[in-house]
């Protein structure tokens, strides 16, 4: 179904406000990367980029939650991040490198994107500086500064931190995708996630007492 002009308007403010929180680009160069974006309504469960496909486009989540994946030779899925509104989702070393995507991307809720097509997208950056000095700033912050974090995260602190965390950095996410993602997201099984959920609800009742 084809999105209302009103949604349109709606999401183009969230795509730009988040582009802005990063770097304050003028109005002429997000003008430029607008005339190459495409609004795009994917069911649950759709797949946007599979396992050895390369990827040719960058995906802003409007509204949903998308799961990158990959699969051993057993058949045994690892999740490789969650991503959810305002944020960029896409394979961009198989973008930048034109190789087949180590990992499938897929739509676990109803989802909106905004969809990029990276070639064109590069020509801009290539052309504007202020949309040069975004990707700069988001690469540090997703790529370089968040990595690290998570990668300390995942080594100091237990899986119970890391689960807390998570839901204060996404309020009801677990009401809203399966649990089994939220562990392998966390690098637990989804039993370790069922005792450790079961521990805080019991912390919370004794509070309250």
């Amino acid at each position: 179904m084809e999105l209302t002009s009103q949604e349109k308007e709606k999401y183009t403010r969230d795509f730009k406000e988040t582009i802005l929180s990063y770097y304050k680009v003028s109005l002429e160069s997000f003008a430029l990367i607008e005339s190459i974006i495409v609004f795009r309504r994917v069911k649950k469960d759709e797949i946007l980029l599979r396992e050895g496909q390369v990827a040719k486009h960058l995906h802003f989540i409007c509204k949903g939650a998308v799961i990158a994946f990959f699969s051993d030779e057993a058949g045994n899925m690892y999740n490789k991040n969650i991503f959810l509104e305002y944020q960029f989702a896409g394979s961009k070393v198989s973008a930048i490198l034109k190789t087949p995507s180590k990992f499938t991307l897929q739509a676990i809720e109803d989802t909106v994107l905004i969809t990029i097509p990276y070639e064109r997208y590069r020509e801009l950056l290539n052309q504007d500086n202020d949309l040069k000095n975004f990707y700069i700033a988001y690469l540090e912050k997703n790529w370089i500064i968040a990595k690290e974090q998570r990668e300390i995260s995942i080594v100091m602190e237990n899986a119970a931190v890391r689960y807390q965390k998570f839901l204060d950095a996404f309020p009801d996410i677990d009401k809203r995708i399966p649990l089994r993602h939220i562990a392998s997201h966390l690098g637990i099984t989804p039993t370790q996630l069922s005792r450790i959920r079961k521990e805080l609800k019991k912390d919370k009742h004794n509070q309250h007492m």
